[in-house]
């Protein structure tokens, strides 16, 4: 009789933190060689805001979902590390992937990988992408794991609108040792064309970001130049 790894979610995702010697090998090269094989799910996305940054993320992420949802729109969320359950990581019209769901495309990602070196994150991102390709929406709300240019959410070869929260010191054995390095790696995530918006930043955060997007014809939406917002009364102003 074989014997047949379990069928399970935690076995499969303690399989695939096997899979690299290393928790973090920041790049994109493995990412987009497990999606070819996936047939390229990055490709069939709903319209996605790509978010990047060192504080507030996740609020940023919060508030556009909540502004989203009351709209009537169906919303898509990827957002780590989670709290609980995995699951958390993946909201497929506003709720978490269902066990049997997230088994499905983790062996399918398993399978297509065929044993390769490829980090955790790397596989289940593209678990991600699988499963929100595969379920309607109106927009997916994604957010970097580490960094911006050489995290594997970078595949998206155009985005409807990027965002870059405050910038600060931030993994600094990936991502350098200056403010102005980690706004580099953060500004990687914006793309010709892409309107891009950009919270409150330290000048020296900001005049890198500005740069970057000068360089590729980024159309920049800057906080306290451009917008701005703040609490009135029990709500919010923009």
């Amino acid at each position: 009789m074989t014997n047949r790894p379990p069928r399970t979610t935690d076995a499969v995702l303690e399989r695939l933190t096997a899979l690299h010697p290393k928790l973090i090998d920041l790049g994109l090269d493995r990412t987009e060689r497990l999606l070819a094989a996936l047939g390229n799910p990055e490709r069939s996305l709903p319209p996605v805001i790509h978010v990047a940054g060192t504080n507030g993320k996740g609020s940023t992420i919060a508030f556009m979902r909540a502004i989203a949802q009351a709209a009537g729109l169906r919303i898509h969320v990827y957002t780590s590390p989670h709290l609980v359950r995995f699951n958390e990581r993946i909201a497929l019209d506003g709720a978490p992937i269902g066990e049997d769901a997230l088994l499905a495309i983790l062996e399918e990602c398993e399978t297509a990988n065929g044993g390769a070196p490829v980090t955790f994150f790397e596989i289940t991102t593209a678990a991600a992408f699988l499963a929100f390709s595969r379920t309607p929406a109106d927009l997916l709300l994604l957010e970097t794991g580490l960094g911006g240019r050489f995290d594997s959410t970078n595949v998206l070869p155009a985005p409807a609108v990027t965002a870059i929260t405050p910038v600060s010191m931030d993994h600094m054995s990936f991502l350098g040792d200056t403010i102005a390095d980690i706004a580099f790696e953060k500004a990687g995530i914006l793309k010709p064309g892409v309107p891009g918006v950009v919270a409150p930043q330290l000048p020296e955060a900001l005049q890198v970001i500005e740069a970057r997007a000068q360089e590729i014809d980024v159309p920049l939406s800057i906080a306290g130049i451009d917008w701005a917002s703040g609490p009135v009364a029990g709500g919010m102003v923009y």
